[in-house]
């Protein structure tokens, strides 16, 4: 090919298409992103219909009141279902697991974005990737042969009989010590938020402009002063959008929960003994329910868990938001 077909060549490959195809691409992309965009509301309102026309006889039986406050479960003799329990579970085993796993997450987000190596961050950072990856209910099966065992063995016991030896009135609080229960259930779900914070505490560091770090530095800050007074502030906003995050996916997490919590319908609840989720009691009862009321009862139970992890998400959403426009000086 000679040089000026070359160039009537690249003239042509360079030449815009006509306005009618430029104006038809538009309007295909747009449509395609509208369509997509709308679906994910439409799936979210099915679900939503699902839910309350599935529930509602449960609640025209108890009330929208009394099921959420009703303290007894009793699908075998009384047919009479009350949510308190599995709510309190799921909020006390959410909380408490964020609560244990926030500063260790927010420490290893730390050694990677701001002490560790190139290599060493790389490492540690696939560590991290790697552990979220693992299904919960692998999870849930070393904390049953694994753990359960030693908490039981190592820890629950020793407490038991010194409060039976010494403080019998603790026993009542203190409950079974039959390695599955609360406490368990949390601690393994601790574990499982931790990877999950860190990535997003890890993320929200490193998003803090380098002029910060700069300017600590040029006013004699040590590398830890750095931290505290220059970057942990600036990313506040950031940190705490990924904690509530990792407070969503500690609420409706299921399998290593339902594996290790016990699976008792009772209230109030001991500290080492079984109690419930709304997540573990779903997925336990929904197959074997019995009667129209007890399946409609579980419905009712994930509207509850819907609700609650749609407004931990808006939540999160709201604070990213908020960083967004303050330029990450926090909310």
């Amino acid at each position: 090919m000679t040089t000026n077909q070359t160039a009537s060549h690249s003239l042509v490959l360079s030449r815009p298409l006509p306005a009618i195809y430029r104006w038809l691409g538009d309007k295909i992309f747009l449509t395609v992103a509208v369509t997509l965009g709308l679906s994910i509301i439409f799936l979210a309102g099915a679900m939503a219909w699902v839910l309350i026309n599935d529930g509602s006889l449960a609640f025209r039986e108890f009330g929208v009141i009394g099921f959420l406050t009703g303290t007894t479960w009793d699908p075998g003799v009384n047919f009479t279902f009350g949510a308190l329990p599995f709510i309190f579970g799921t909020v006390v085993t959410s909380v408490v697991a964020l609560a244990l796993a926030f500063f260790p997450a927010v420490a290893v987000a730390i050694v990677i974005a701001e002490y560790a190596y190139g290599w060493l961050a790389k490492i540690i950072e696939t560590l991290v990737h790697l552990i979220a990856a693992i299904p919960s209910v692998v999870v849930g099966i070393w904390g049953i042969f694994v753990f359960a065992p030693w908490m039981r063995e190592k820890v629950y016991m020793p407490i038991f009989m010194w409060a039976a030896e010494s403080q019998p009135s603790l026993l009542p609080i203190l409950g079974n010590p039959i390695g599955y229960g609360m406490t368990t259930a949390t601690i393994i779900l601790a574990l499982m938020i931790v990877p999950f914070t860190t990535a997003l505490t890890r993320n929200a560091i490193r998003q803090v402009p380098k002029e910060q770090r700069e300017a600590a530095r040029a006013l004699g800050a040590t590398r830890w002063e750095v931290i505290r007074m220059a970057v942990l502030p600036y990313a506040r906003g950031g940190i705490l959008a990924g904690a509530i995050l990792s407070l969503g996916r500690a609420v409706g997490e299921t399998m290593a929960v339902a594996m290790l919590i016990g699976n008792k319908n009772t209230f109030p609840f001991s500290i080492m003994g079984p109690a419930a989720t709304m997540p573990s009691v779903i997925i336990n009862e929904f197959r074997e329910a019995v009667g129209n009321l007890h399946l409609s009862s579980l419905m009712a139970i994930g509207l509850v868990l819907f609700v609650i992890a749609i407004v931990v998400n808006l939540i999160a959403a709201y604070i990213t938001r908020k960083l967004a426009i303050t330029g990450g000086q926090g909310i």
